[in-house]
């Protein structure tokens, strides 16, 4: 068998029990789980310079520990300079152990250091169990070398559950002990 991570372990002994005695579950496939993590970095001055999107993708690539893929405009839009085929952004999809460590690396190492951090808001539930929160600096995370990149962009990190509901989902990402503000 797979070495467990540490946050896979506390969900299957902590977290599913608490769970199933809360919303009164019967099955354990019936708790939520965490299904993925998606990590999305949209680069507005790509229109401008090419060679800034490859640079969001490998600092994406370096957060993530996993080789993201680089997302390209649909259509094209005069306002924003945009051409379909355009490459805008960059995203990564997380799943299994990878999912488990990024999360264990943005609970305990990138949020604290986060300047002014109150906790996490509470509105941003999709109404199907899902969880957006987006970050101003991606310098937060340790393995960014503030030195050596070329402009401080933000991310959107977008956690799908398999919860039906956003009471159920909060109370999955609390027992991972995400700072949601009171």
């Amino acid at each position: 068998m797979a070495n467990k991570t540490r946050l896979k372990k506390h969900y299957e002994d902590v977290i599913r029990p608490a769970l199933m005695k809360q919303f009164g579950y019967k099955n354990v496939m019936q708790v939520p789980r965490l299904e993925k993590i998606v990590l999305n970095m949209g680069v507005g001055e790509a229109v401008n310079d090419n060679k800034k999107v490859q640079q969001a993708l490998e600092e994406l690539t370096l957060i993530a520990g996993q080789r993201g893929i680089i997302t390209h405009s649909r259509k094209a839009i005069a306002t924003f300079k945009t051409r379909k085929g355009l490459a805008i952004g960059c995203k990564v999809t997380l799943r299994r152990e990878r999912m488990y460590e990024f999360l264990d690396r943005l609970v305990n190492m990138a949020l604290p250091r986060v300047r002014d951090f109150r906790g996490i808001p509470t509105r941003s539930f999709d109404g199907h169990g899902n969880y957006s929160m987006g970050l101003r600096e991606q310098i937060v995370f340790q393995e960014i070398n503030y030195d050596k990149i070329g402009e401080v962009r933000g991310m959107d990190i977008i956690f799908v559950t398999s919860a039906r509901t956003d009471t159920e989902a909060r109370a999955l990402l609390e027992g991972f002990s995400m700072p949601f503000m009171k």
